[in-house]
């Protein structure tokens, strides 16, 4: 698997990389900054859309949203500024490090293709709870493991081989983060899930 150890959890069904594996700061970086994020990019536009299009649908445009792991080319926040959004923070602890971010209270929270690198996810959830107003938003992209997911399909699966890529969410997980953290509903569409305060 990519030379790499992973581990199920019986409990919340994820499927988590070693510790000892998981890139330090100074390896994510380089890594990151090596993807492709133009947000002009009208391919990674329409990959983004499923999500964009659902906030513009639940949130008015003086709406405070943050975009949480946004990376150096924030996708999503561009879309919404130009539907008009212009209350949206930016939080990347690697390009937009600027922590006083995280001390305010937000109508939305953004996660696109991010939380499959939380090396910590239970803090994270913690964190991104506490964030959001009541009945707040969170919304998440990233792929889900598949419920028949054995030991053969997971070595075929190529969201795995991002190596910044550490933890991967079932639907269970997803249900599991929803009851432990006390949100009050979870939606789980095709490509993204949201989750309400």
């Amino acid at each position: 698997m990519n030379n790499r150890t992973y581990y199920r959890c019986k409990n919340c069904v994820s499927v988590h990389l070693q510790k000892n594996e998981i890139l330090n700061f100074k390896q994510e970086k380089q890594r990151y900054a090596m993807h492709n994020n133009d947000v002009e990019d009208a391919r990674y536009q329409k990959f983004v859309s499923p999500l964009s299009k659902q906030i513009l649908k639940d949130q008015n445009k003086d709406a405070k949203g943050l975009d949480y792991g946004c990376g150096p080319g924030p996708v999503i926040t561009h879309i919404l500024k130009n539907n008009g959004f212009h209350n949206i923070a930016l939080y990347d602890p690697y390009f937009f490090p600027d922590k006083n971010k995280l001390k305010d209270k937000y109508q939305f929270i953004i996660c696109c293709e991010v939380i499959e690198h939380f090396s910590h996810p239970a803090k994270e959830f913690i964190k991104i709870k506490n964030l959001l107003v009541p009945n707040g938003k969170f919304y998440g992209k990233t792929e889900l493991l598949y419920k028949d997911l054995n030991i053969d399909g997971f070595k075929e699966w190529w969201y795995k081989n991002d190596p910044t890529h550490c933890f991967f969410y079932s639907k269970e997980t997803l249900k599991y983060i929803t009851e432990l953290n006390g949100f009050s509903s979870l939606i789980i569409k095709d490509k993204f899930f949201v989750l309400s305060n």
